[in-house]
C-alpha cells in the first residue's frame, strides 16, 4: 500500500524506482522564481505519527524496498529531533534499504552544524539533491535563490565533510542572453571549488509560463534559442575543473544529452559538442517534442 499523497509530488530522475515519504509539503523558501513545483502548496512539516503510519504500512507492502526518498522539497529543514526518529523507523523497517535521499538548500545544510549532519549520515542519510542553479551572484539574486556563490559553496562542501554525497542541479539558460557568459564562467568556478560527487545540468523551461520568473528577474532577460543553450553548455564545461565527479546533462529538458565521468572524459564530450555546433553531429540534439520536465 504506498503512502495517501499530497499532490503534486516531484522526485529527482534518479528516484524513479524509490519509495517516497513526505515528512515535509511544499518548500519552506518556494522563492525561486524559475521553479514552480511547490506553489500551490504552503509549506508544513508533517506530523510524525502520521508519517510513522505511512513507513510502516509501506513497509508490509514494499518489504525489499532498497532506495527511499524524502519528500517534499527541503526534508532537510526539519531539526535532527525531528529527522532521526523518521530515519531509524526507515532503517529498522527497511532489512535491504540501501539509501536515503532529499533534496536540500543551502541554508538548510549550513543551518546544521558538522555534528547533525555526520549524526544523519549515521543514520542513513546517504545522499542530498542540491539546487546551485547557477555560480554567478547576479543571476542568482534575479533568480531569488536565497543563496550566494560562497554559501553554495560552503552548503556542499560541509556536506561532503559529514560524508553526504551531494548530487546538484545546474540551470543551462537561466541567466538568458545578456549573463550567458558569467553565468556559465561563475557556475562552472563554483562547481570546481566544491566538486560535487554527481553534477546535473538542465535546461531552464517554463511550463506554467514565464510571469514569475520574468517578474523577478527583470525586463532584460532575453532566452537563449536552441544552439546557444548547447554552447552555454559547452562553455560551462570547458570552465569545469573537478576530479572524481559524475556528469550528466541528459535530463528531459535537454536538447543534447551528456553522459561522462570529470575529468577523464571532458575533451570527448567537448569534441562531441563542438560536432554538435558546426552541424556535423546535429542527429544528436534531442527534438523539442521529446523535452520536458
Amino acid at each position: 500500500m504506498l503512502p495517501n499523497y499530497d499532490q503534486p509530488l516531484f522526485r529527482p530522475p534518479s528516484e524513479g524506482n524509490s519509495l517516497i515519504f513526505q515528512v515535509t509539503l511544499g518548500c519552506s523558501w518556494n522563492e525561486c522564481s524559475f521553479c514552480d513545483m511547490y506553489t500551490s502548496k504552503q509549506f508544513k512539516p508533517r506530523k510524525f505519527e502520521d508519517i510513522k503510519k505511512e513507513i510502516l504500512q509501506a513497509a508490509q507492502s514494499f518489504p525489499n524496498t532498497e532506495k527511499v526518498f524524502l519528500a517534499d522539497g527541503d526534508a532537510l529543514v526539519l531539526s535532527n529531533n525531528k529527522l532521526l526518529p523518521i530515519l531509524e523507523l526507515i532503517r529498522n523497517n527497511f532489512p535491504k534499504l540501501k539509501r536515503v535521499t532529499s533534496y536540500a538548500m543551502p541554508k538548510n545544510i549550513l543551518n546544521k552544524s558538522l555534528e547533525d549532519l555526520k549524526t544523519l549520515k549515521e543514520a542513513g542519510l546517504n545522499m542530498v539533491y542540491y539546487g546551485v542553479e547557477s555560480g554567478d551572484e547576479t543571476v542568482l539574486k534575479k533568480i531569488r535563490k536565497g543563496a550566494t556563490h560562497d554559501e553554495i559553496v560552503q552548503g556542499i562542501l560541509k556536506a561532503k565533510q559529514a560524508g553526504i554525497k551531494v548530487s546538484t542541479t545546474n540551470l543551462i539558460g537561466v541567466g538568458g542572453k545578456k549573463y550567458t557568459k558569467q553565468h556559465a564562467q561563475n557556475t562552472a568556478k563554483l562547481l570546481s571549488k566544491a566538486n560535487p560527487d554527481f553534477i546535473s545540468y538542465l535546461m531552464v523551461m517554463f511550463p506554467l509560463g514565464e510571469e514569475r520568473f520574468l517578474e523577478a528577474f527583470g525586463d532584460d532577460y532575453v532566452p537563449l534559442n536552441q544552439k546557444e543553450l548547447i554552447e552555454e553548455l559547452k562553455q560551462t564545461l570547458t570552465h569545469l575543473n573537478v576530479t572524481g565527479s559524475v556528469v550528466r546533462a541528459n535530463h528531459a529538458s535537454n536538447y543534447l544529452p551528456v553522459k561522462a565521468n570529470f575529468p577523464e572524459d571532458k575533451d570527448s564530450v567537448l569534441k562531441m559538442i563542438d560536432g554538435v555546433l558546426s552541424g556535423d553531429e546535429e542527429s544528436l540534439i534531442r527534438p523539442e517534442h521529446m523535452r520536458g520536465l
